[in-house]
């Protein structure tokens, strides 16, 4: 079995990464640890880099389709990993997740109509709703002793007319994995007021051990035929820049109208390279995202262990998915502005302010373990040293 080698470091300045390049645009200052935009500082997968050479050794970048071999990988990795058993019929292609559920409020939903999201969440949820005209509805988590949770109540409460929800099915920021039951209230809510889900699962392959992801649509035929989900090797495998993702939609009136609305926009050809790095990502990526989960596991570990021992006044609750973790400064009592500044100009962490995940986020942060255990451990210490005493 080949090992990994997740603890190098690699020089990512000088490569147009948003995450190294663009610190003084974002923090003010170039010196911060990034610890932000959500990819990974490990190298890409041998495997995977290798494809791409052998593509680009050829003489020609021209059009190409995406074959059934590639649709069928990640029907194969589906089956192998989350038991769940797709076609590639009810597979299409959009340029990324964020794209996708952009088309999915502009194709299916009309301008007014109103569509929930459940702050505090990722926000560009946010902007799908805002920026097409939609109306947005907020079905805030509430944040208990054992975790966030759904409030079902006020979701069954605020039915009027909505008509999609779009769903972070590996919660971002908070990182909770929704169980069976509570996937099953949440759809026959949906069900019963004959509401579209968006299922945003770009994160299902980041589950730590002892949880497990359960897509949205294998549930139950009838959630199936009322959803859409979005899955994607680009977090999984870090090829965010490769702008490839696959939606899923069982339903064929439902899948007709929405590949007919993305081809209108002209959006659905994609790019050579991201197409040959998804196809080896799902044919030959399961050892290492094996030794991945295994890594981002003892990452998360060790710096919410060391929170709760040295930082007690940060509330925290252990990820169940994603490489972020999300803190909470509230009993600090400083305002958001302060934590910022103290953050980035004290601590010298660059992170994820909470209140841009809606009003629910403020006093939060949220940060990017997915790097080398050095790395963490020194943001750790630098954390301790800023707030021990605060």
């Amino acid at each position: 079995v080949m090992t990994y080698n997740l603890d190098k470091i690699i020089a990512r300045t000088i490569t147009e990464s948003v995450k190294y390049d663009l610190r003084k645009n974002v923090f003010g200052k170039e010196d911060v640890i990034p610890m932000w935009v959500a990819d990974m500082d490990f190298p890409t997968a041998d495997f995977i880099r290798e494809a791409v050479i052998e593509r680009a050794k050829t003489d020609v970048y021209g059009y190409t389709f995406r074959e059934d071999a590639y649709f069928e990988s990640i029907v194969n990795w589906l089956k192998r990993h989350h038991q769940w058993e797709t076609k590639k019929e009810w597979m299409a292609f959009t340029p990324g997740i964020v794209n996708a559920f952009n088309l999915a409020v502009m194709g299916l939903t009309k301008e007014n109509d109103e569509i929930i999201i459940q702050p505090p969440v990722y926000h560009p949820f946010f902007f799908a709703v805002n920026n097409h005209n939609r109306k947005l509805v907020l079905n805030p988590l509430i944040d208990t002793y054992n975790g966030y949770v759904m409030d079902f109540d006020l979701l069954e409460k605020q039915y009027k007319s909505y008509k999609m929800l779009i769903l972070s099915k590996q919660h971002k920021p908070i990182g909770r994995v929704w169980k069976k039951e509570e996937l099953q209230r949440l759809g026959e809510i949906c069900m019963k007021n004959n509401v579209l889900v968006f299922s945003d699962e770009i994160h299902c392959d980041l589950v730590m051990p002892g949880f497990k992801h359960i897509p949205f649509a294998s549930i139950s035929e009838e959630f199936a035929q009322n959803s859409i989900t979005a899955h994607a090797a680009s977090k999984t495998f870090n090829l965010a820049g490769m702008a490839t993702s696959t939606v899923i939609i069982p339903n064929e009136e439902l899948r007709k109208k929405y590949v007919d609305f993305v081809h209108s926009t002209e959006a659905d050809l994609g790019n050579i390279f991201g197409k040959i790095a998804t196809k080896a990502a799902m044919e030959k990526g399961d050892e290492w995202h094996a030794q991945l989960i295994e890594y981002i596991k003892g990452n998360i570990d060790y710096a919410v262990d060391f929170i709760h021992k040295e930082l007690p006044k940060i509330r925290i609750h252990k990820s169940e998915a994603t490489y972020m973790i999300w803190m909470n400064f509230k009993a600090y009592g400083i305002s958001d502005e302060e934590l910022n500044r103290k953050m980035v100009h004290e601590a010298n962490l660059g992170l994820n302010a909470g209140h841009i995940f809606g009003t629910e986020g403020e006093f939060c942060m949220r940060m990017n373990l997915a790097c080398p255990r050095s790395i963490v451990e020194i943001a750790m210490n630098n954390l301790k040293r800023v707030f021990v005493n605060a």
